[in-house]
């Protein structure tokens, strides 16, 4: 019975050990949690007895790998043909061909730098060109002819989420390659030396956009692996895969 008498003089005793315990522990509470980012902090704490530490310690190693997990990179450039409907490739010549309907996007951000309905000298008379202003072709041109309409102006700025035209069944199908800044296809400058002509396809520059397309996704066209014509202009990435 005399413990209940000291009643109030026993809870004042507890709450003074505890209070000491708090001070003097914690210290070395803050000294434990401060190194949990050290490697060798756990081992240390196992010594001591400390199982808790080595699993507070794995949780803290772990944390930056976790935050880390599902951070994505947009890609610079996209397929300009993945809504096409019916879509077949047809083949390599200055540029590549296929049949279709539906719309063509941008491969990636760029400017217009020419579009008609009615360019002379291309089946169906379609003609869009833009330039890239990102990734590893930035500055290079890129033209979308024959069988498309325009949907864009000059000097709009697009982006690979961005509609330029409309691909239609025409007689000929569309062709898309590189382009030149004088509005022609890149094939046809000098520098890049192709003769022209059925029998001198594929050429070198129209293989070398067809690789950037098969490395988007677009299929392969049936003689993209032939030799091609002419030489590839030093202003030319030599490979779109890494």
């Amino acid at each position: 019975m005399s413990f209940f008498r000291d009643k109030p003089a026993a809870i004042a005793a507890i709450f003074v050990v505890a209070a000491t315990l708090v001070v003097f522990a914690w210290p070395a509470a803050v000294h434990w949690l401060a190194r949990a980012s050290n490697p060798a902090w756990a081992e240390e704490a196992d010594a001591l007895g400390l199982q808790l530490a080595t699993t507070l310690g794995m949780q803290v190693r772990l944390q930056p790998e976790i935050v880390s997990v599902g951070v994505a990179v947009a890609p610079v450039y996209l397929n300009p043909l993945r809504n096409a409907n019916g879509l077949v490739p047809e083949r390599v010549d200055e540029g590549v061909d296929f049949s279709g309907t539906g719309p063509v996007y941008a491969i990636g951000d760029a400017v217009v730098t020419s579009a008609t309905a009615e360019a002379g000298g291309w089946p169906g008379g379609g003609w869009i060109t833009y330039q890239l202003t990102d990734g590893p072709g930035a500055g290079l041109q890129v033209y979308v002819a024959e069988d498309i309409t325009p949907t864009v102006q000059v000097g709009q700025h697009v982006t690979p989420s961005t509609v330029i035209g409309y691909m239609f069944e025409g007689v000929d199908g569309i062709e898309t390659g590189w382009a030149a800044l004088n509005g022609m296809a890149a094939s046809e400058l000098t520098e890049a030396a192709a003769t022209g002509g059925a029998d001198y396809f594929p050429t070198t520059l129209g293989l070398s956009f067809e690789e950037l397309l098969v490395s988007l996704g677009v299929p392969g066209a049936p003689n993209r692996g032939q030799i091609g014509s002419g030489i590839l202009p030093s202003v030319y990435p030599t490979s779109w895969t890494g």
